[in-house]
């Protein structure tokens, strides 16, 4: 295993991400608002700006072999959430979540996936580094998955078709006593000297299980691309800081790029199969898996917006009765 990142720079990497939450929540988003597409589209321009720079640090600092690492497994796991705006979507239409208060949902539900994804990535790298055939299980795991998702296999009995019956989050509203209706922007109320949950609590949760769900895809895909721990972590957490501005820019449009659930399921079967020939001594050049990953989605967008879908025949007008025999 490579040894990239110090524990300096571990250190100044998370107080970076800590100022830049505090930027973002205490400075530009103080107030609750409807996020607009330009307001989305420069903060996702901003992120999008700092993973590259970040990424040309790592190849100064340690060459092109990380810098493409890091660069792989950021487009990875960044393609992978698009997945996961659906949940979202899905998740603030089941709660009725008003547009001003779903920026403060996904915020804090970014700071419980940033502690989430810390504890899941350094236990995969102590099961790496200590029993190397776990690869192999991952690599099996994400053919699987991509293979489902090519399939479309079990797509409509999903739970994530249905976030409020997921049983964590049925138990959740069933111990803590929860309002039936939204209180503003507040997770908690007191009412009559009780303490209540309020329905944005709920969806709070909802999300932060959906992220457990997209995490057991994403973070043995990136492990297929490295198993260092800073690189696998700093590429995970920059896709999610980024994956806030995403959701506002893409919500409206992505159902219309029909044909990118196939190119993730290409993505997710090409990692794990990289994985998987690992066995055989055989191992692909960063470069060409960046090539590959980025290549497969951008043709499955392109041809989003090439094919449209066919419209349904129009029906036929409907013919006069024969006339009545004389």
């Amino acid at each position: 295993m490579t040894t990239v990142g110090s524990p300096l720079m571990w250190a100044g990497f998370i107080a970076l991400v800590a100022a830049l939450l505090a930027v973002d929540l205490g400075l530009f988003n103080r107030k609750d608002h409807v996020f607009g597409a330009k307001e989305a589209l420069r903060w996702t321009g901003v992120w999008v700006t700092l993973a590259l720079a970040f990424g040309a640090g790592l190849v100064h600092l340690y060459g092109w072999k990380v810098g493409l690492e890091f660069y792989t497994g950021w487009v990875i796991e960044y393609s992978l959430s698009v997945d996961n705006l659906f949940v979202f979507i899905l998740i603030f239409r089941v709660f009725r979540i008003p547009p001003e208060h779903q920026h403060r949902v996904l915020f804090w539900g970014i700071v419980g996936a940033l502690l989430l994804r810390v504890s899941m990535i350094l236990a995969g790298a102590v099961l790496v580094s200590r029993f190397h055939w776990i690869l192999y299980v991952f690599g099996a795991f994400l053919v699987y998955s991509g293979v489902k998702i090519l399939l479309g296999v079990g797509q409509e009995d999903s739970e994530e078709e249905h976030p409020e019956k997921n049983p964590l989050v049925r138990a959740l509203a069933r111990i803590i006593p929860t309002t039936a209706q939204l209180r503003g922007r507040e997770f908690f109320v007191t009412e009559e000297g009780r303490t209540l949950a309020t329905p944005l609590l709920i969806c709070l949760v909802t999300v932060e299980v959906s992220d457990v769900v997209f995490a057991v895809d994403s973070i043995p895909a990136i492990f297929a691309i490295t198993t260092d721990p800073f690189v696998v972590f700093t590429s995970n957490i920059f896709a999610i800081m980024g994956l806030r501005s995403l959701y506002f820019l893409l919500a409206r449009w992505v159902s219309l790029f029909r044909f990118l659930e196939t190119g993730l399921g290409i993505v997710l079967t090409f990692v794990g199969v990289k994985m998987l020939v690992d066995y055989f001594d055989i191992h692909l050049h960063p470069a060409i898996s960046l090539s590959v990953v980025v290549g497969v989605l951008a043709l499955s967008v392109l041809l989003s917006v090439v094919i449209r879908p066919r419209e349904p025949p129009a029906p036929a007008p409907p013919t006069e009765p024969p006339p009545p025999a004389a």
